[in-house]
């Protein structure tokens, strides 16, 4: 009988697919066939690049992106080995799979989103996360290849483990000068600052405070962390698993200053940087420290600027302010509300610090109104944690096999560009959830939005840094009248009063000015020049042409973690999240230099905006 039907075709698995793809796209690079490589992305296709590629953080998008980029780069890199490192998935026609691999200096990991094309059928990328790890024959010591610790044997000029500490401790920024130095002692700073004790960089830490963790300690008193736990671990240490899910400013405080210690973070507390100035011949930097009292000179090589991602404190100039005659303050230097039981008191603003200040007010006594300017995002911290966290950083996720890292990796592998469509359905579901919640404060004249386009928090926090408040129990005392809350602008300040500009006299005993803060370079004006501020321009910002955050498009955050315009100058801030994740490829960026590696960079941001 002569069969006239076609066998029926074998589905091949995700695995396969992935696995074909790998094989491909390595043989290209290997024959340095650019063509044959970019061919194989879809014409939408973003390759993020974490330093493997580019020595850079950047985001290259579609054909001509890839092709210029690997142009540039390709034959340095020399990547190899491509392969999977668990079972890739499907949903919703996508697939996608973990993998590692190699280039000449490196190995790292990363992420791989394919899409089947509709005219031709073929598995072509929309994602690419490539990502450095560790440096080829500057492994860290860790697992198999950890220090000894002990001394075996007899050795009459053995010194412990304490003595060659204490002996390092003094020689370090004296007779020996450290390679990079940290400004900035905060969780940004430490956690830099553990990454480049374990990569074997000499580094100081240096920072105003009495103690690492003064920070946290010094800001008003119910202070906590909105983010959950899982959110916030440092490298290499986590929180235990009995510790908060929000932890208290002080607890935090705490952890940073044991952190430090046990991680063996060369700190140099109660010490204020005076000036730097750069000399391009030498690359070096001279930096002048006041180290309790102590003028001392620094010349390290590179210059980590980690004074916190939003910079200055932005403090308004309205009329009246030197003749009002009760206390005014910013936010930043509030110290809680113990003194102001049965006053009177206006916050200017309307985000996290405001609503947390206005709580704590309230719930100690005092009359508080929160004047709103601007429009505000609220999101409720359990639906936060639930909906938006909750498969990455929860109890549920670690239940399920998530890891730290492994989270870190999947959130980094959504590309800026087309993040927030991600982000939009997320919040699309927490207001559906929350609706009584959020008709309950705008019927008390409350301002709200979920962002220019919808796409709520996070994408608020990356585009501006600012814009929002995650409610642990403010937004309740605003619905139900408990905080006062009036909109508008600020005229002028009289003597008890600040004037609005319909007239509104708002009157005050104190006014705490939660008015936010300005960009990290505005640091580098203070400490360098105002040149040099200029020369970097501003940081943190997307350039999404959204509220707070001026186009053109960057791809990546403005000047963060990553090569700037002045030589040897590196910005590095954030929430505990990012000073965990980004710390080891800026740590990375560092050790090769020190190491004396090729490091040619791809891609350097250019300046659009100066403050």
């Amino acid at each position: 009988m002569t069969q006239t039907l076609e066998p029926p075709t074998q589905s091949i698995s995700p695995q396969q697919r992935v696995d074909a793809w790998l094989a491909d796209f390595e043989a290209g690079l290997a024959a340095r066939d650019i063509d044959r490589v970019v061919a194989m992305f879809a014409v939408d296709s973003f390759w993020r690049d974490l330093v493997t590629f580019t020595w850079n953080l950047k985001t290259v998008e579609g054909h001509d992106g890839i092709a210029d980029m690997l142009t540039a780069r390709l034959a340095d890199v020399a990547p190899q080995g491509f392969r999977t490192t668990e079972t890739p998935d499907e949903a919703d026609g996508v697939t996608s799979a973990w993998i590692e691999f190699e280039t000449a200096t490196a190995r790292g990991k990363g992420h791989l989103r394919l899409r089947t094309d509709a005219e031709s059928g073929e598995s072509l990328a929309w994602t690419l996360l490539t990502t450095m790890q560790e440096l080829k024959g500057y492994e860290e010591p860790r697992g198999h290849v950890r220090p000894m610790g002990a001394v075996h044997g007899s050795n009459k000029e053995t010194k412990t483990w304490a003595e060659r500490r204490e002996a390092e401790e003094k020689e370090l920024g004296y007779g020996i000068q450290p390679y990079a130095l940290v400004v900035g002692g905060g969780q940004g700073g430490i956690a830099l600052g553990a990454r480049l004790r374990q990569m074997g960089v000499p580094a100081i830490v240096v920072d105003r405070g009495e103690r690492p963790g003064d920070q946290w300690r010094g800001r008003y008193k119910s202070l906590c962390l909105h983010d959950p736990v899982w959110y916030d671990h440092l490298p290499y240490l986590p929180f235990p698993d009995n510790w908060p899910v929000f932890a208290p400013k002080d607890k935090i405080g705490d952890w940073l200053e044991m952190y430090t210690k046990v991680m063996e973070v060369p700190y140099w507390s109660k010490t204020t940087a005076l000036s730097a100035t750069f000399d391009e011949a030498a690359g070096e930097w001279t930096v002048v420290v006041d180290r309790d009292g102590e003028e001392v000179t620094l010349r390290p090589k590179q210059l980590v600027m980690a004074t916190g991602m939003s910079g200055k404190a932005s403090i308004p100039d309205f009329p009246g302010m030197d003749v009002f005659r009760g206390e005014q303050h910013h936010s930043s230097q509030h110290p809680g509300p113990d003194a102001y039981v049965g006053k009177k008191v206006v916050v200017v603003g309307s985000n996290n610090s405001a609503h947390d200040i206005c709580k704590a007010l309230f719930e100690t006594g005092a009359d508080v109104t929160m004047l709103q300017r601007s429009s505000t995002h609220i999101v409720k911290s359990d639906s936060l944690c639930e909906i938006a966290l909750g498969d990455l950083y929860s109890e549920r996720a670690v239940e399920s096999g998530m890891t730290t890292q492994k989270a870190d990796l999947t959130f980094a592998s959504l590309p800026y560009r087309i993040m927030h469509e991600f982000q939009i359905p997320v919040y699309q579901q927490i207001a559906e959830k929350d609706r009584d919640f959020y008709d309950r404060l705008e019927k008390a004249g409350f301002q709200h939005d979920f962002g220019d386009d919808g796409s709520g928090l996070f994408m608020k926090y990356l585009r501006r840094g600012s814009g929002y408040y995650i409610d642990v129990g403010a937004s309740e005392l605003v619905a139900d009248g408990s905080i006062h809350l009036v909109g508008g602008q600020v005229d002028h300040l009289t003597e008890n009063a600040v004037v609005l500009s319909d007239g509104t006299e708002l009157e005050a005993d104190l006014v705490v000015y939660a008015t936010g803060y300005g960009s990290m370079n505005g640091w580098v004006a203070d400490l360098v020049d105002q040149e040099t501020a200029d020369k970097v321009g501003k940081c943190w910002g997307l350039g999404s042409d959204t509220t707070k955050d001026p186009g053109p498009w960057e791809g990546e955050q403005r000047n963060m973690w990553k090569p700037t315009q002045q030589d040897n100058l590196w910005f590095h801030g954030g929430n505990l999240h990012q000073s965990r994740h980004y710390s080891l490829y800026l740590g990375l960026q560092l050790k090769a230099r020190y190491e004396g590696l090729d490091t040619p960079v791809y891609g350097l941001q250019e300046v659009h905006h100066l403050r």
